[in-house]
């Protein structure tokens, strides 16, 4: 705030008039004398002295600054200007003369392999070459199988002792590898897995099982041991054999220190003679 105004001063006296001159004495009408002189003029009074100044009011305390006003928005983008007119092309200076040549440079390392082009078109078939000679048979693929048989009657009339095969004379459906080498032994010609199904009806309670002979002897194998303990029906099992030699040969047996001796019964279940049957099938 502005301060206040001091009060003002007090004016001067007025100076006091000077005294008239003293009026000259009535002459006689005569001649006109001459005029008097004047009368000296009264001092003029002293000017009063100025009143003293007021004393200056304090400065009153700066008033808050007001809010900060929003940001106004921004103006709009002017036009772009027209493009300027494109200047002439400048004159091709001529040409130098052609300076010496350079030194050979180095080769260059090899670059990667292209890519394989296209395959060719096949080419026309060459005559046909000699006949190789015939190499040593292979041996048996996966699907060798063989199927051999008994029919009672009148096939395995006598009973079957503890320790001896079981006949399976007759030959079924077999790809002829898989082949017989008597009634009851069967060749296992390559060194591999076989497996081995049978079916056989006996009239007694009793077993049967599988007997592998790999060269050095008919060896019962314990896990084929397959039997029934009472009733007249079938003794069936199904087996997996693995040879270490070939030609090995596989049979059926009732087992040794059996008893009894078995009946491989005639006309089983009805007036048709029965079957007993074997299959083996070569895995791998």
């Amino acid at each position: 705030m502005r301060g206040l105004t001091g009060a003002a001063g007090s004016a001067g006296s007025i100076g006091i008039a000077g005294s008239a001159g003293a009026s000259g004495l009535t002459g006689l009408t005569g001649s006109e004398g001459p005029p008097g002189s004047p009368g000296t003029p009264g001092p003029v009074g002293l000017t009063g002295a100025n009143g003293s100044k007021g004393i200056t009011g304090s400065t009153g305390p700066a008033g808050p600054n007001g809010a900060t006003g929003s940001t106004g928005e921004t103006g709009f983008s002017g036009p772009i200007g027209p493009k300027g007119t494109t200047g002439n092309t400048g004159f091709t200076g001529p040409i130098g003369p052609e300076g010496e040549k350079g030194t050979t440079g180095s080769t260059g390392a090899l670059g990667p392999e292209g890519p394989k082009g296209n395959t060719g078109a096949l080419g026309p078939e060459g005559p046909t070459g000699p006949r190789g000679a015939t190499g040593p048979e292979g041996p048996p693929g996966l699907r060798a199988y063989a199927e051999f048989f008994a029919v009672m009657p009148p096939d395995n009339g006598a009973t079957v002792a503890p320790g001896a095969p079981v006949q399976f004379p007759q030959d079924g459906p077999t790809t002829g590898t898989i082949t017989r080498l008597s009634a009851s032994k069967f060749v296992l010609p390559s060194i591999g897995t076989y497996s081995v199904n049978f079916s056989v009806s006996v009239t007694e309670a009793g077993q049967l099982v599988l007997g592998l002979d790999s060269g050095s002897g008919v060896v019962e194998l314990p896990y084929t041991v397959y039997g029934r303990a009472t009733g007249t029906s079938q003794i069936a099992g199904d087996a997996l054999v693995m040879t270490t030699a070939a030609n090995s040969t596989v049979e059926l047996r009732n087992p040794a220190g059996n008893t009894p001796a078995l009946t491989i019964t005639p006309l089983a279940g009805g007036a048709h003679p029965a079957v007993a049957s074997i299959v083996i099938q070569q895995l791998g």
